[in-house]
């Protein structure tokens, strides 16, 4: 493994996890507005969304049953999983190529996003 390969293997982690939660962004707009399109929007209260569209398990499980929200919802789960993603890689890589200082620096950057993604509120 050199630099070049991880940086394209990087790159293309990076445009393949845009693209992948782009489309399930769309596929779940266009169910949404197909579902949706003749609704009056009203903007006298703010409505949060519903308590299983607030965690991973709950975001899956809306999304296999079809339900629109919880399509959007799981590309944007998508969209925040590809730079963590990015950085496992770039850890891995760097293993690969033997260089321990970067290792070390990838996996307290790796375990700072993970803990303040767990931890977020």
């Amino acid at each position: 493994m050199d630099d070049t390969r991880l940086e394209g293997f990087i790159g293309n982690l990076l445009r393949a996890g845009v693209l992948l939660a782009a489309s399930v962004v769309l596929v779940g707009g266009v169910f949404y507005l197909a579902l949706h399109h003749a609704d009056s929007a009203t903007y006298r209260s703010f409505a949060l969304e519903s308590s299983n569209l607030r965690n991973l398990v709950g975001i899956c499980k809306s999304a296999a049953h079809l339900n629109s929200l919880g399509i959007i919802q799981l590309g944007l789960v998508l969209l925040i999983a590809t730079p963590v993603a990015r950085v496992g890689l770039a850890a891995a890589g760097f293993f690969l190529e033997r260089d321990r200082l970067y290792v070390l620096i990838s996996l307290i950057v790796l375990a700072v996003l993970i803990f303040s993604l767990a931890r977020g509120t």
